[in-house]
């Protein structure tokens, strides 16, 4: 049986590409998690826990199936032993394929996975922090310090020590505001 798993990621919040990939593999049954939370994956439990020999479960890429290296060699190791399969498709992946699969593609997939967790971590923490108001990137120093760390330096009466000791602006901001 082709058993289609899906769970909403930044770039397919509603599992909609997801859900068009799987119908067109002809999955006879289509799970999706509720959320992209790596904690509470109840549904995949729920599925690697009744499959039967020769089920195969197919996802869209790895990342929907697993969140590290560890949790997906976990994951193939239980699926492995029901006498069951995955099927990757972006990857291309089939473990029932048993005529062999290059160890460089394998590398190769393995580090675009690890890649793809870090990036997907990353962008939901931007996300999170840009809806709670945080901005990204280096604290914009006040601009009256800056203003006055600039007239200082014009005045060519203060050293950039007491520049620095008096307006909090270090040399290499005060340099950057002037080349401006």
């Amino acid at each position: 049986m082709l058993i289609g798993y899906m769970r909403p990621n930044l770039q397919d919040l509603n599992c909609e590409i997801q859900l068009s990939n799987l119908t067109k593999m002809n999955c006879e049954v289509i799970i999706a998690e509720e959320h992209s939370s790596p904690k509470q994956r109840t549904q995949l439990k729920n599925i690697v826990s009744h499959l039967k020999n020769n089920d195969k479960v197919v996802v869209t890429k790895l990342f929907t199936l697993a969140d590290s290296t560890r949790h997906l060699v976990e994951l193939l190791e239980e699926i492995d032993s029901k006498g069951a399969y995955i099927l990757c498709l972006t990857e291309g992946i089939d473990t029932s394929n048993k005529s062999g699969y290059a160890f460089n593609d394998i590398v190769k997939h393995l580090v675009e996975f690890q890649s793809d967790v870090i990036s997907e971590k990353t962008k939901k923490g931007l996300s999170e922090a840009k809806e709670n108001g945080v901005i990204a990137g280096r604290p914009r120093k006040p601009d009256k310090n800056v203003q006055r760390a600039i007239e200082m330096y014009q005045s060519k009466n203060y050293s950039l020590t007491q520049i620095k000791e008096e307006t909090g602006i270090s040399k290499s901001t005060l340099y950057r505001y002037l080349e401006n």
